[in-house]
């Protein structure tokens, strides 16, 4: 299965449902089903700030226990956007309705970026620890799946 790694907060917040798009500097052909990667780094300071803190509290989740070094979820990405125009509260994709509200805080939506939808988002019950890799990796997630599961 492909995966991508992915820093923490950011990857608890997809793995949640919280966030439906990863934006990134580059595009992406491929579509089909995808894992959610936590990379070891935890960006500690955005976990601190609004709308971050709270989401991850409703959660149950402070920066000192987010996952690391684990696939949290399996998704399907459906479709790559780039990025348009960038308002400063909202961002307009190419092709699609404009992103709002925490969706928009929660990623980089400057012009020229790309935005990966990913639907059908779920959280695995139980984290499978893997070593990251830049840009898509492949991993033997299919067959741990069911027996996590």
């Amino acid at each position: 299965m492909k995966v991508i790694s992915i820093i923490q907060p950011w990857a608890t917040l997809i793995a949640l449902g919280e966030k439906k798009f990863e934006t990134r500097s580059w595009s992406t052909k491929y579509r089909g089903e995808l894992a959610i990667h936590s990379s070891k780094k935890i960006d500690k300071s955005i976990c601190r700030q609004e709308p971050f803190r709270s989401v991850l509290a409703k959660h149950g989740y402070t920066e000192s226990n987010l996952p690391i070094g684990v696939i949290l979820a399996t998704c399907q990405l459906v479709d790559c956007f780039k990025v348009t125009r960038d308002f400063g509260e909202s961002a307009n994709l190419a092709g699609r309705y404009p992103v709002i509200g925490n969706e928009y805080r929660f990623g980089d939506y400057s012009e020229g970026r790309f935005a990966w939808e990913l639907l059908n988002i779920q959280k695995l019950d139980e984290p499978i620890p893997a070593k990251g890799k830049l840009n898509l990796w492949e991993h033997p997630l299919t067959e741990m799946v069911g027996e996590t599961q």
